[in-house]
């Protein structure tokens, strides 16, 4: 059941906020203010030195805010995955499909959530049980892409990350993506430290999703 507590407030909030950053402090400020913002999946990428700690300190931060979760991305196997689970993340992301990744997240019952290109690719992961095809990366295809792969696989729930901005958010849910991955442009401000920016294009990217879906 916490399986589908996790994959349900992924997709009600729409949005996952992918943290990539310097430093363990960096990427904490911007997970802060990514929830003041609204988006509440959040994605601590392995290409942060010390993702392990950053996870287990958000997840001790945000341990009475039931509707955030705490995840893990740039997981490149089965290994990578058992550690960021034993830190606290609550959901496993990847830029491609790994089989041993998949069968140790089925068996502990957490949601993976594979990069895949193809309808090949998005075939293999249903096939190991997965919930949420990250269709990676979304710049090379286009939002009209997720429209014609749920033509073969309208059974396919798709996350676009790499290539979604406020400009073309709406066309991504429109097509029939489940949520959608942000990181780049979202967390760009840190790099300024003006991290009210980021609370500000969150707040955009929640309002954009519930646009949509009440115009759908």
């Amino acid at each position: 059941m916490n399986k589908l507590k996790v994959l349900t407030k992924l997709t009600e909030c729409g949005v996952v906020a992918v943290v990539r950053a310097n430093t363990m402090e960096e990427a904490l400020l911007i997970s802060e203010a990514c929830v003041k913002g609204g988006i509440y999946g959040i994605e601590i990428t392995f290409t942060i030195k010390e993702a392990e700690a950053t996870i287990k300190e958000l997840s001790a931060h945000f341990s009475d805010r039931s509707e955030v979760v705490i995840g893990a991305g740039t997981v490149l196997d089965a290994t990578t995955a058992r550690i960021a689970v034993l830190a606290g993340a609550q959901y496993i992301v990847s830029p491609c499909f790994d089989k041993e990744t998949a069968k140790l997240c089925n068996l502990y019952q957490i949601p993976y959530m594979p990069g895949c290109m193809t309808i090949t690719e998005m075939k293999t992961a249903l096939e190991y049980g997965v919930d949420i095809i990250k269709l990676f990366p979304g710049n090379a295809f286009g939002p009209e892409f997720v429209k014609a792969v749920k033509a073969p696989l309208p059974q396919v729930n798709i996350m676009p990350t790499g290539g979604v901005s406020l400009e073309n958010i709406d066309q991504w849910m429109k097509n029939g993506s489940v949520a959608v991955g942000v990181g780049g442009h979202l967390v760009a401000p840190a790099k300024t430290g003006d991290y009210a920016k980021i609370t500000e294009y969150a707040s955009q990217y929640v309002q954009k999703v519930r646009e949509v879906r009440e115009g759908i």
